[in-house]
């Protein structure tokens, strides 16, 4: 470390990088010019619901596979040690739920927006809401992704290769460098890098399994089970089956995506041990070690800190892209179709591509913020809890407790949020209070008027640090909890306004919008004490010669208002009679029980 200097690219790097960010927009501009695969709202928004399983799970992967996780996890790792790969347990339940219980409800909804369901449960006041609440998140969200390969168009096969490639690349060269993937695992373990299973269940620690492992599962569902951006992929599917795989196939991949950051943190131990590139002075925050340990390793090696980087790029393209892509889908979807009379497929197109353009320039803005925040890793997945914990509990309480109504909900979402900022912003104002009176107690601690100053200095050193009470205890409420606790908050207040109101009851729900967990759970209770529960109708409810369609929908025309099942029957022969302008991709089909 001490002869290490300012690192550069060479001009085969700014090649290689220029190379690989070209190709990535020739693959959008291609399609958005060439007139195919965008020609309508339908194919710009959801692929035309022709994709296979095998895009859908490299663009599910890539979605949230960005430069915060490529730059946040190895620097986690190095930091603190391989307790963050426990997380890679929350996966299991993270994927399996969204794949069993979210994707059939949506996907035989018909969709077009996560957000179009809330109005078919709740009310047009509740899907407005949760939309806006998605953009919110999702433009905070964005400035992290944009900051990240700031510190250094499409979500697609190539973008993943390339990601997958770069890591690859300084993961093999820094092992050889440092004598073997052995050596690599000793230098870590005798510096306390290795880390075993902590059970602390205190909810107060940063990291441990129980945080990782069963926190981080409110977390995956929060992204893989309602997140617009993952729930337009499952909608782009040919088929509900094919919607799942692609789900499964998600859980291998993340593993693997874990594990090759855990892997470079470890190797980053192994060249630099103690001796970090930020307490040398070379990097001035933790997520640039990172790319300062990719031009280190890479220096004698021409062409490859240019795929590092242009790896970064890559991974905040497919995140970006996809987000834009979502965002613009719920404003055409949520806010703008059902308040203007119906439009014209290619003027639906045009105005979708203008809205992510516009979010685009949005988020640069929150860029700036972004580098307020610490941590790449630990912002993003703070916000994922802090908003998208909110927007989880809405959609459990609307799929699993079927008595819960449009007031309940309405007041259970404001709390959450209300709930979630308090904690985060509140963890967050204690922290920077925190750092900065870190200096002079410091200072008071290594001059003490005492005989013994050694006694005075270890004494202090080995002091445990003591435990929060009160409202600072919930400050200091891990981060990986966030989701749990604020989509909890959401269920329970939702609960009990909805029952100070007036519960709804089952005959009330549009059909196929409650997943029937009660019933499956409770299958031993007599059937009247089951409808007294709101927990008969199962989800599948096939009929003979109705082309095995599950259930009922709710019908909507083409500007996305859903009507009740009390309007159906009066505008049936309307519909039947009369053509609406255009076959937009949000339209809800109408089948029978």
């Amino acid at each position: 470390m001490g002869d290490a200097v300012q690192m550069h690219f060479g001009t085969v790097d700014y090649v290689i990088f220029a190379v690989l960010l070209v190709a990535s927009a020739g693959i959008g501009l291609f399609y958005a010019f060439s007139g195919g695969r965008q020609r309508t709202t339908q194919e710009f928004l959801l692929a035309d619901r022709n994709m296979r399983c095998l895009p859908v799970s490299l663009s599910l992967l890539a979605t949230f596979q960005s430069a915060v996780a490529i730059l946040g996890t190895p620097s986690e790792i190095y930091k603190n040690g391989t307790q963050y790969w426990f997380l890679g347990c929350s996966y299991i339940l993270g994927l399996l739920i969204p794949a069993h219980v979210f994707i059939p409800v949506f996907y035989r909804l018909r969709l077009s927006s996560a957000y179009q369901y809330l109005e078919l449960r709740f009310s047009k006041s509740v899907r407005i809401c949760g939309t806006l609440t998605f953009i919110f998140q999702m433009v905070i969200y964005m400035g992290v992704v944009l900051y990240a390969p700031a510190l250094a168009l499409n979500a697609d096969v190539f973008q993943t290769v390339v990601m997958f490639a770069g890591q690859l690349a300084v993961i093999i060269v820094g092992t050889h460098q440092a004598g073997g993937i052995a050596e690599v695992w000793r230098k870590a373990h005798n510096g306390s890098r290795i880390s075993g299973f902590d059970l602390n269940p205190d909810p107060l620690e940063r990291h441990t399994f129980w945080t990782l492992g069963v926190g981080g599962i409110f977390l995956m569902l929060a992204l893989y089970g309602v997140n617009q951006a993952q729930v337009q992929r499952y909608l782009s599917s040919r088929t509900e089956k094919e919607a799942i795989m692609s789900c499964y196939a998600v859980f291998p991949c993340q593993q693997i995506v874990l594990t090759l950051g855990c892997l470079m943190g470890l190797v980053m131990y192994a060249r630099y041990g103690e001796e970090s590139p930020l307490d040398q002075g070379y990097v001035k925050t933790n997520d640039q070690m990172v790319l300062y340990f990719v031009m280190d390793v890479l220096q004698d090696l021409p062409g490859l800190p240019g795929l590092f980087v242009a790896c970064l790029f890559s991974g905040a393209l497919s995140t970006i892209s996809s987000a834009f892509n979502s965002l613009a889908t719920v404003t055409m979807e949520d806010l703008i179709k059902p308040h203007v009379s119906p439009m014209t497929e290619a003027r639906a197109t045009i105005l979708s591509k203008v809205l992510a353009l516009g979010y685009g320039l949005v988020c640069l803005a929150m860029a700036y913020i972004a580098s307020l925040m610490g941590s790449v890793l630990q912002a993003a997945l703070s916000i994922f809890g802090m908003v998208g914990g909110p927007l989880l509990g809405l959609f459990c309480l609307g799929m699993f407790f079927p008595w819960a109504n449009s007031t309940g909900a309405l007041v259970g979402l404001a709390s959450g949020l209300v709930m979630a900022f308090w904690v985060g912003i509140g963890s967050f104002v204690s922290q920077m209070s925190a750092s900065a009176s870190a200096s002079p107690v410091i200072n008071a601690t290594i001059t003490p008027n005492v005989g013994n100053m050694t006694t005075a200095v270890m004494t202090t050193l080995i002091t445990p640090k003591p435990r929060p009470s009160g409202v600072k205890a919930l400050y200091s409420l891990s981060y990986m909890w966030y989701s749990a606790h604020n989509s909890a908050t959401v269920v329970l207040v939702g609960l009990l306004v909805s029952f100070l109101t007036g519960p709804w009851k089952e005959k009330d729900l549009n059909p196929g919008t409650v997943f029937p967990v009660l019933g499956n759970l409770l299958f031993f209770l007599p059937e009247r004490y089951k409808e007294k529960l709101c927990c008969v109708t199962p989800l599948e409810n096939r009929s003979k010669g109705l082309d095995h369609q599950p259930y009922q929908m709710a019908q909507k025309e083409s500007n996305g208002v859903a009507y009740t099942k009390e309007e159906d029957k009066l505008r049936e022969e309307k519909q039947i009679t009369a053509q609406p302008t255009c076959n937009l991709a949000h339209t809800v089909l109408e089948t029978a029980l």
